[in-house]
């Protein structure tokens, strides 16, 4: 991977259909001997989370910035580093202070959650000392759709006020349309308007990618999929058959499509390609 990664925490609570990260957990209680007890791996990763109480600690004695380079490190890329547990246990912010230790690095940070508010204090700290850069996940402004797929995550509005706040404290923060879920989320009105939210809150940037189904991810969003949305099981099927994109003329237009609100909205273009052809549809498209 393109970038240094911490996750400190394995599971999440939030129970977002389409989540890759289900086998890294299920793989993690079984080396660990650990009793799921009644739970399917699928209900354990929702309900069995892992804390990694000595993370800060681990960090602090191994991290080495010359290693790192100028190589992004992220925060959050299996697992959302803010979900409920963090109220607790705080180790995502101990994580934070560790790194206020050291200068000069890249530092990522990816969330759903409203909760990282809390640590502005430390984030304005480190974005004294490093470049920062906190992506807001979210996959649709639509409150009832977004319920749809995302069984327990923050309300849509919470995350834009997040954002705003972390904004108006002078940190670098965008969002992150993840997934692009096809025929669901990747209709113009639905991107538009989450695009035009993210610009009112401030955010320097909105980027976002196509729907990945790994085995880990087919595993919750098939059967999502059949329950909500069953007249896209077909297009679904063919679509995605024997593989984990959409495909190359699916994303191109997606990408297409991003750049063109990009332009809209008076944000950069992130992740372009130059030279490469694009289509001008979507062929499993809401509108």
């Amino acid at each position: 991977m393109p970038f240094w990664s911490i996750n400190p925490y394995v599971g999440c609570e939030f129970g977002c259909s389409y989540c890759y990260a289900r086998r890294t957990h299920e793989w993690t209680m079984d080396r660990a001997g650990m009793d799921r007890g009644s739970d399917s791996p699928h209900q354990s990763f929702e309900k069995q989370i892992l804390v990694k109480h000595a993370a800060p600690e681990v960090l602090l004695r191994t991290l080495d910035p010359a290693r790192l380079g100028s190589t992004e490190l992220v925060i959050g890329t299996a697992t959302d580093p803010y979900q409920p547990a963090e109220r607790k246990f705080r180790l995502t912010r101990r994580l934070l202070e560790a790194l206020l230790l050291h200068k000069g690095l890249q530092l990522g940070i990816i969330t759903k959650s409203p909760l990282i508010v809390r640590d502005v204090d430390v984030l304005r700290a480190l974005s004294e000392r490093h470049e920062v850069s906190i992506y807001i996940s979210i996959a649709s402004a639509d409150p009832v759709l977004l319920r749809r797929l995302e069984a327990r995550s923050p309300a849509p509005h919470a995350r834009l006020r997040a954002l705003a706040r972390l904004r108006q404290a002078g940190i670098q923060a965008g969002a992150l349309i993840a997934p692009i879920i096809p025929g669901i989320t990747d209709d113009w009105k639905g991107l538009a308007a989450l695009m035009e939210q993210a610009r009112e809150a401030g955010a320097c940037w909105v980027s976002g990618g196509a729907l990945r189904l790994g085995p880990a991810a087919r595993a919750g969003f098939l059967p999502m999929l059949r329950r909500e949305f069953p007249e896209l099981v077909g297009r679904y099927e063919r679509r995605y058959a024997g593989k984990q994109h959409a495909g190359k003329e699916y994303e191109r237009a997606l990408a297409r499509r991003i750049r063109t609100l990009q332009q809209a909205f008076g944000f950069p273009e992130r992740g372009r390609r130059d030279g490469v052809p694009e289509s001008t549809d979507l062929e499993i498209t809401a509108g």
